[in-house]
């Protein structure tokens, strides 16, 4: 597969919902993994690709990203769409490689992560039962490859965000909410006393977001 990965597999044979975890700035495959044994205990499928785009972190260390950041202005538009490309043509090989239930993958963002899960949810939200965008904002103006204007078609949102995150402001989080809706999707806002992080109230939140949009419907569907 052309991006590295890291994967937490259930037991059995599947098919499994599966989440798709998007890291942020800085990060790796391996920073959103450690959510794996709290959603659904350790029951759902999770894959986590990591960014194209290598960052210094320090002396001798680096992470990841998908896209250049640029301070104080939106993201190019052929960097971004490059990051795009790249987890979606991952998402082919993966959907190949792993037992994915059909009809029940999520696609989870955080931070710089969270920006390119609006994109991937918005250039294919046929693609995915849910979304879940946490402490990130809404890129406006680059969503490409749709012949008709994007629209999410009802697709169950989660937006969470901390009153006093310091690297994303929460007004950004709030800005999103108008435009899903506008985007015709189901969304819920939930905001925490916390900074950039996941809290352990917003990981029980994400925890019944996900267990309503993929497990609780396999007994419905």
């Amino acid at each position: 597969m052309q991006l590295v990965h890291a994967a937490h597999e259930p037991a059995g044979e599947g098919p499994h919902p599966t989440v798709l975890a998007l890291h942020g700035w800085g990060a790796s495959a391996l920073d959103l993994l450690g959510l794996a044994p709290h959603l659904e205990g350790g029951r759902l499928l999770v894959l986590c690709p990591q960014g194209p785009v290598e960052v210094p972190i320090g002396p001798g260390a680096r992470g990841y990203g998908w896209f250049p950041i640029s301070m104080g202005g939106p993201p190019e538009r052929v960097p971004f769409d490059a990051g795009c490309a790249a987890i979606e043509a991952f998402l082919d090989q993966a959907t190949r490689r792993y037992p994915i239930a059909p009809g029940k993958l999520a696609i989870l963002g955080f931070s710089q992560g969270g920006a390119m899960a609006y994109a991937l949810a918005l250039r294919q939200p046929q693609r995915f039962a849910a979304l879940a965008a946490l402490s990130t904002w809404l890129v406006p103006g680059l969503v490409t490859g749709a012949a008709e204007a994007p629209r999410l078609d009802h697709l169950p949102v989660l937006v969470q965000h901390g009153a006093n995150d310091p690297m994303i402001p929460v007004a950004r989080g709030r800005e999103a909410i108008e435009r899903l809706r506008e985007l015709q999707a189901d969304v819920v806002y939930r905001e925490y006393d916390m900074g950039h992080e996941i809290s352990g109230a917003s990981l029980r939140d994400l925890n019944d977001f996900l267990h309503r949009q993929l497990v609780s419907r396999l007994v419905e569907g």
